[in-house]
Formats: C-alpha cells, sequence, structure tokens
C-alpha cells in the first residue's frame, strides 16, 4: 500500500501532526510522519529530522542547530526535496504549518511528479500562492485558525486535509494500459491561437494535445509534466514567456525555461509565437520607463508593448542559446510574415526591422548539427501554410 507521508516540525506542531497521522490511519491509509524542524528534536516521528537534514548534499550541518532561520530552512527544504525523491512508497504527501514550513514542504512537493497527491494546511493558504504550487499539481487549503494546537477549528479542518490525502493515496488512479495516445504540450496565446487549432485538430486523432496558456506558469507547467515524463513531445510555438523574463512583463518564464527538453531529449518544435510583445496589466500599470513606447490595449486588464529591434536579438540570442543544447531532435520554424496575429500588415504591432532583428540573430547563433534544423517559412504565424510546416516537422521527428 502506498503511504501518506505527513510532513511538518515535531518540534513546536507534533500535538496537531500526530492528529492528522492518526486520522489518515482512521481512514484506512497507512501515516507515515516525518520531522523537519531545523531547532530542537522532536519525539515520535518515523523520520527524525537528523535522518532528512543528511541528505543534504553538504551534509546536516547546514541543516540543523543554525541560528540563521532562513538558511536552516532553505537547506531543510534541499533535504527534504532530495529525500522525498527517493522514496518509492508516497501514495499522497500532506504538510502542515505556516509561513516557514510551507515553503519547505512545498518545494519538496513541486519536485514530485504530476500526479503525486500533494496537500499543503498553511496559515499561508488564502494569500498569493503561486510561489508555493510554481507548476506543479500542489492544492493549497486555509487553516483558517494558526496550526498552534487542536480546537474545534483546527481539528475539523486537519481532520478534512487528513481524510483528503487518504482518499487519494487509498484511490489511485488505473495504470496506463499501454493503449493510450501519447501527450503533446502546445503553447498557446490569443495571438497564435488560430495556428494552435489548425495543429490541434490535425493531431487530436493519434494524440492527446495539452495546451498551455503561456502566462509564465504556463511554460514552466508544460515543461514540468515533460520532466515528468507526461508528455511524448513539444509544440512550443508560443515563446512570449520571454520577452516578458527580459523586459520585465507580468507573463515571465524563468531562466530555466527550454530546460525541459534539454534535459529530457525528447523530440522539440519550436517558434516565435508572440515574441513581438510584452505583457502588462491595465493601461495605467505600465512602467514609466516605457512612456512613449507602442502600446496596444489587448482588453481593460491587458496591455501589449511592442518589442524594439535591440529587444528582439536579446530575445533571440537566450532562445538561441537553448537550442544549442538541445541533444534530441529539433525543428525550429521562423513565420518571416509576422510572429503573432497582430504583427502582419495594417496590424498595430508589425514591424519589419524588429523581425527581421530577431529572425538574423536565430539565423546567425543557431549551432548545425544533424538533430536540429532551422525552418523558415514564408508566411504568418497563423496562415495555413506555416501550421502545415509545423505538422510536417512534428512528424518528421515525433
Amino acid at each position: 500500500m502506498k503511504k501518506v507521508y505527513v510532513i511538518g516540525t515535531m518540534d513546536t506542531k507534533a500535538e496537531e501532526l500526530r492528529f492528522a497521522a492518526a486520522c489518515v490511519r482512521g481512514a484506512g491509509a497507512e501515516p507515515v510522519l516525518v520531522d523537519v524542524g531545523t531547532k530542537r528534536p522532536g519525539l515520535g516521528a518515523d523520520f527524525a529530522a537528523d535522518e532528512i537534514a543528511a541528505h543534504h548534499p553538504e551534509g546536516s550541518g547546514v541543516v540543523l542547530g543554525l541560528d540563521d532561520r532562513g538558511k536552516a530552512i532553505a537547506g531543510m527544504a534541499e533535504a527534504l526535496t532530495r529525500w522525498l525523491a527517493a522514496r518509492t512508497d508516497i501514495g499522497a504527501v500532506l504538510g502542515m504549518g505556516g509561513s516557514g514550513n510551507t515553503a519547505l514542504v512545498t518545494q519538496a512537493m513541486r519536485a514530485l511528479p504530476i500526479g503525486t497527491p500533494k496537500l499543503m494546511v498553511s496559515t499561508v493558504a488564502s494569500a498569493n500562492v503561486a510561489p508555493y504550487v510554481g507548476p506543479a499539481d500542489v492544492a493549497m487549503m486555509y487553516s483558517v485558525v494558526d496550526v498552534a494546537g487542536i480546537n474545534a477549528i483546527s481539528r475539523r479542518v486537519i481532520a478534512n486535509a487528513a481524510h483528503a490525502a487518504a482518499g487519494m493515496a487509498l484511490n489511485v488512479p488505473p495504470a496506463a494500459s499501454g493503449t493510450e495516445k501519447p501527450g503533446v504540450g502546445m503553447t498557446m496565446f490569443g495571438v497564435t491561437t488560430a495556428c494552435v487549432t489548425m495543429l490541434r485538430e490535425a493531431l487530436e486523432p493519434t494524440h492527446e494535445c495539452y495546451v498551455f496558456h503561456a502566462t509564465g506558469a504556463g511554460g514552466r507547467s508544460m515543461e514540468k509534466l515533460a520532466d515528468s515524463g507526461l508528455i511524448a513531445a513539444l509544440i512550443d510555438l508560443t515563446t512570449t514567456e520571454v520577452p516578458d523574463f527580459l523586459v520585465g512583463g507580468v507573463f515571465p518564464c524563468d531562466a530555466d525555461r527550454f530546460g525541459a527538453p534539454i534535459r529530457t531529449r525528447l523530440p522539440y518544435i519550436g517558434s516565435v509565437g508572440a515574441v513581438d510583445m510584452v505583457n502588462f496589466g491595465a493601461k495605467d500599470t505600465v512602467p514609466a520607463q516605457f512612456t512613449g513606447r507602442n502600446l496596444y490595449v489587448h482588453n481593460p486588464q491587458v496591455t501589449l508593448m511592442r518589442t524594439t529591434p535591440e529587444e528582439n536579438r536579446a530575445i533571440g540570442r537566450f532562445i538561441v542559446e537553448r537550442l544549442n543544447r538541445m541533444e534530441g531532435p529539433v525543428r525550429f520554424l521562423l513565420p518571416l510574415g509576422g510572429v503573432s496575429a497582430i504583427d502582419v500588415p495594417g496590424m498595430p504591432f508589425h514591424d519589419p526591422a524588429a523581425d527581421a532583428a530577431l529572425f538574423d540573430t536565430i539565423r546567425a547563433g543557431l549551432v548545425p548539427a544533424p538533430n536540429r534544423k532551422l525552418i523558415e517559412v514564408d508566411a504568418a504565424i497563423n496562415d495555413r501554410a506555416f501550421a502545415d510546416a509545423v505538422l510536417a516537422a512534428f512528424q518528421e521527428i515525433a
């Protein structure tokens, strides 16, 4: 039977953690109590804090007994991440605590594969949980009262969480039968929807198409699925998160963008969809340094800023450096007629000089290799001719 790992600081929250473990056992699942306290040793855990801390690559000395609480928590988070990754009997992970333990436990949760149940009972779950959830399927439950003793409120909240974790561990989805269609990850934005829709309709008879909105979290989620072995190929047409990362928009990727195809060697088909824009919120939220730039109000909550030739050269360098590190089959396509629905003649972001800076940088920087090919298409990204070229590239390598 897969087990429910109940994780927290036994030196300060032993009563609550033991209560959660008892609820898990009462629901028919087997709990495993894990102590991640960094100050004083707790009592009664199945795995003590020093056992977990020993999995830090620099040893437990950089985790336990430190005066700097932030360093201690960061060290224990690293140790727990490595320790959990080596476990083979995880049915679910249940964490409980305040801001420190939430940061600690969710870091380890995010490293687990998509589909492994992860539930965090937290005092900060009613605020912005994006840093804790990231691209993973971490469920956050607000503790309502602090995780500080058992009372009429905490008893109900913790019991609900424990029963939920036990239910997920006991009701594991059936194993793959081997007849499922392979999954394909696709990135899309409103201004590249037409192209992705044509591809999705063409591929759905033979593939599961997972479309990700390229809002920063979308790209990270797609790559998390790729790292988890749940995607067989990537059609990464909409790389608009890169300009947001480089210029300062609200939908940025991070420095690990394109890391999954580098690590996994999955078939990768990419393009430069929507890199003509940096995304901001309402128009009055656009930073003052961009006054005078070409701005387009997409809707009352989203304002787009046209990227310049200089910015496009930086975008091209960012992308091509990562393409050159991919050792799996790669096809990267340039839509010479425009990289988005509003980067075509007569539309507000049509800027041939900016596009040329992007294309020239990628042409000059891509290192030729048997696995890696640059394909130029004399069409805009949403034209049928471009979608057909992407489909042909996919069929060649996937």
